[in-house]
């Protein structure tokens, strides 16, 4: 490096150089017009009197818009909670070494991704026109309780089943692919050191197949949010639903459905931000790998 460093002075036109920046005409170009166009619409929405927005603001707050907001998150938390939590178990079982295990799990998503979800959710609500009673017992044995279908599949447990099944499918998909981006060495190392095969899905595997799943974990809680606007066909009063109640009785259709697409993106921008933090936490160790070469570059570079 010395060798390198005294050539370098030595040379006379190093003095005479100059970096001149590079001139990013298409960058500019490309700004300006975008710039030009989002002014154009922001322009448009705030001066067009057909938007309406002091109607707007006065249902912004409405109690019955506040009831659907409450009820398309608890929804989306619990449709999620389910889909994960199943998704996790199928994908367990779709990398099992038992064929019959594999196979229904496979069968399962190829069900449930291979129907379309507004099919999903009416079935479920009118499951009782197959099951009347939902019987509870042993198969093929004596029934130890029955239940009336139309008194418990009410429309939020058809909801809640419509999507939470359907995420299912989805989220076995995402894990599975998680789980196989892990290396198979690490399996090989612990089972080396004797752990158990739950221990090493809990404490090796999963740990380091988050990094992958929860980017795509991200999206699917952004679009269940979304999606749950789905449920309206089945008359249950969620974002979408009341402000549809509402128009169809003051016929303000325009202003209502700004509404309830402000408050769309006040969940989605919330839950973007959570997602960011949770793909930065899981993936520090590749920050930490990534920050040494660049270190250890300009340790070398000094020296």
């Amino acid at each position: 490096m010395s060798t390198i460093n005294d050539t370098h002075r030595a040379d006379p036109d190093d003095a005479e150089m100059r970096v001149i920046p590079l001139k990013h005409y298409g960058r500019w170009t490309a700004a300006c017009l975008i710039g030009l166009i989002v002014f154009a619409c922001a322009n448009s929405m705030l001066t067009n009197p057909r938007f309406k927005w002091d109607v707007v603001w006065q249902y912004i707050f409405d109690p019955s818009i506040l009831q659907g907001l409450y009820a398309t998150i608890w929804l989306t938390i619990a449709a999620m909670l389910i889909g994960t939590s199943l998704g996790t178990v199928l994908a367990i079982m779709r990398i099992s070494k038992n064929p019959l295990l594999s196979r229904f799990a496979s069968a399962y998503a190829w069900l449930f991704r291979g129907s379309p979800l507004l099919v999903q959710l009416i079935f479920w609500y009118n499951l009782s026109a197959l099951y009347p009673t939902i019987d509870i017992g042993i198969p093929f044995g004596p029934t130890l309780a029955s239940l009336d279908a139309n008194q418990y599949i009410t429309i939020y447990v058809a909801a809640v089943l419509g999507l939470g099944l359907n995420e299912g499918a989805y989220m076995s998909e995402i894990v599975r692919s998680g789980l196989n981006a892990v290396p198979q060495g690490q399996r090989e190392a612990a089972e080396a050191l004797g752990m158990t095969g739950p221990r090493i899905l809990f404490r090796i595997i999963l740990p380091q197949a988050m990094r992958v799943i929860v980017p795509p974990t991200g999206n699917q809680l952004i679009g269940m949010l979304k999606t749950t606007s789905l449920v309206s066909v089945i008359a249950m009063q969620e974002l979408l639903y009341s402000a549809q109640l509402i128009y169809s009785t003051n016929f303000q259709t325009i202003p209502l459905l700004i509404v309830a697409s402000i408050w769309y993106l006040v969940l989605t921008t919330i839950l973007s931000f959570v997602q960011y933090l949770l793909e930065r936490h899981f993936g520090r160790s590749d920050i930490r790998s990534a920050a040494k070469p660049s270190q250890s570059t300009e340790e070398n570079v000094n020296a």
